[in-house]
């Protein structure tokens, strides 16, 4: 699939390798490509790399996505999955940005024929792309309204090594916001261990 990843930090870059090479086409989107020519990975305007995807995914630092979506244009984004993987913090990682709601859900509300699935974000970069490395299996969680769009976004999530038993649908984009919150204890735990390299694992009870 041809894939735009909108940003250009560790998260896009990550991304981009991981889905680079499971067989896809990637193009990191940047606001000012000419100065991030040496990453290694194409680069291009946020307009061109929305243009140029079938699924677009949003890399960019929370506070200012939705911003950043508007410029590129409403028009444009109709009808392409978005896959968010933004969260909204402070400068300084203790304060999220949308308290009482998400970014997922800000995004779905600003672009309505723009199907949002939310994903990946209770997470390292280094694990989004690399489950496997871990000592154990683990979850990652799909928030969305169009099950068509989480469809695809599992096989993506397939593409990056997490097998459909480590993925959970966890209902509607409403169900972002326990994603992103979920930001506030990852930098706790991050803390406690000394390490941003882990990841939760959802354990069911024997009814379930």
């Amino acid at each position: 699939m041809r894939l735009g990843l909108l940003g250009t930090g560790n998260v896009a870059r990550a991304l981009a390798h991981g889905w680079s090479a499971a067989g896809h086409d990637v193009l990191l989107g940047s606001r000012r490509p000419e100065e991030r020519a040496g990453l290694g990975l194409p680069v291009a305007s946020l307009k061109d790399t929305a243009a140029h995807a079938e699924v677009l995914v949003n890399a960019t630092p929370g506070t200012v996505s939705v911003e950043l979506l508007h410029s590129i244009g409403a028009p444009e984004l109709a009808g392409t999955l978005l896959i968010d993987v933004g969260v909204g913090l402070s400068d300084d990682f203790a304060e999220l940005s949308h308290p009482n709601s998400s970014l997922g859900e800000q995004i779905q509300e600003a672009f309505p024929l723009t199907p949002v699935v939310k994903t990946l974000c209770t997470m390292d970069s280094s694990v989004m792309v690399a489950p496997g490395d871990l000592a154990g299996p683990s979850t990652v969680f799909l928030s969305g309204d169009d099950a068509e769009a989480k469809r695809i976004t599992g096989r993506l999530l397939t593409d990056l090594g997490w097998p459909p038993s480590s993925q959970l649908d966890i209902g509607g984009i409403t169900t972002a916001r326990g994603q992103e919150h979920f930001a506030l204890l990852f930098m706790g735990i991050a803390g406690g261990l000394g390490s941003h390299v882990f990841n939760i694992n959802v354990v069911a009870g024997p009814s379930a």
